[in-house]
């Protein structure tokens, strides 16, 4: 949601330049409900500025060039052709300019504007605040409280997850060599696989009955522990509660049952985040886990996920096997065939 009503999702492509001695690079510019972000072309997040304290270099002129208040020098140029990204900008500021105290007016006009301008505050700043500072203070226990809660509520969609004696302790030892808390097979629902806060990865089955190398396994729970290290889980799921889920989950330790609801059954057929391949390929060499068999498992051709073939960081290594072959037969088995 931005920070405008009628705009479900507002993005364009400009040119930012973070200090006079860079090179200006093309980037994609959106507007969130209270900040407007930056992001490279692979989705990586450059900065973000405050709705609130946004100025125009040029007004009336194009390109029109913005920069932060008390930072002219870090700039955003916005082609007259992205006049949408132009006005929402422009409308935004001047609700803030309208907000703003102006000598001489009449002393009930500069009470309007701090009554104004805490209204731009509360609604731009407040819930972002609070959902860091929340973010901040919930323990870890909590954080896998909230993931088991989602992970029932994920069951109901999809089934509940394989489990047996035998099993478990061969999830157990993969969940440690990969460094999460909880690995968990589920027998349908899931394109493939999904994080939770608490450290915990969801697999569909598919991934241990239709490979014949763990390392399949292996690389989809390694991208998913890395898309929770670059977005935090726990944060997608209060910004999906809104403000009303943060102070929900300060004042009384709990998210609503329906917030956890609503969000399991979005999450299970969200988009997934585009990883950056650097950081994919870090993610693998740290773990000594092969990244061609997950490439190939992704795309059988090869082409949409050459790179990760090409610089496979075990390509010239001989690693230790993902695990025991009979571990890995049991593990097929899970699901009961």
């Amino acid at each position: 949601m931005t920070a405008l009503k009628e705009y479900q999702r507002l993005e364009a492509t400009g040119l930012w330049r973070p200090s006079p001695e860079q090179q200006r690079r093309e980037v994609y510019v959106s507007i969130g409900d209270a900040t407007l972000t930056i992001n490279s072309f692979n989705n990586q997040a450059l900065t973000h500025w405050s709705l609130a304290a946004i100025q125009r270099r040029n007004p009336d002129e194009f390109p029109a060039i913005y920069h932060p208040d008390g930072d002219p020098d870090e700039t955003l140029e916005l082609a007259e052709s992205e006049g949408h990204m132009i006005e929402a900008i422009e409308r935004l500021r001047r609700a803030v300019e309208r907000a703003r105290p102006h000598p001489g007016r009449l002393r009930s006009f500069g009470v309007a504007g701090v009554l104004s301008a805490a209204l731009v505050l509360a609604v731009f700043w407040l819930p972002g605040a609070m959902r860091r500072h929340t973010l901040d203070v919930v323990p870890v226990i909590k954080r896998q409280e909230i993931g088991d809660a989602l992970l029932a509520r994920v069951e109901r969609l999809s089934g509940r997850a394989c489990r047996s004696p035998e099993t478990q302790p061969v999830l157990s030892r993969l969940a440690r060599r990969l460094a999460v808390r909880r690995i968990v097979i589920l027998p349908g629902g899931l394109r493939d696989s999904l994080h939770l806060p608490g450290s915990i990865v969801l697999l569909n089955r598919a991934l241990v009955e239709d490979h014949e190398d763990p390392a399949v396994l292996a690389g989809y729970v390694l991208t998913e522990k890395l898309a929770a290290a670059r977005t935090d889980p726990l944060g997608e799921v209060l910004q999906d509660g809104g403000v009303f889920a943060s102070f929900r989950l300060l004042t009384t330790g709990e998210i609503p049952k329906d917030m956890l609801d609503t969000y399991a059954e979005r999450i299970v057929t969200a988009p997934k985040p585009v990883l950056p391949t650097d950081a994919v390929l870090k993610e693998f060499a740290d773990a000594k886990v092969p990244s061609t068999p997950y490439a190939r498992a992704r795309d059988i051709t090869g082409e949409s996920t050459l790179p990760l073939i090409e610089a496979d960081p075990m390509k010239a290594e001989d690693p230790a096997p993902v695990m025991r072959d009979r571990d890995w037969v049991l593990l097929q088995g899970i699901c009961g065939g």
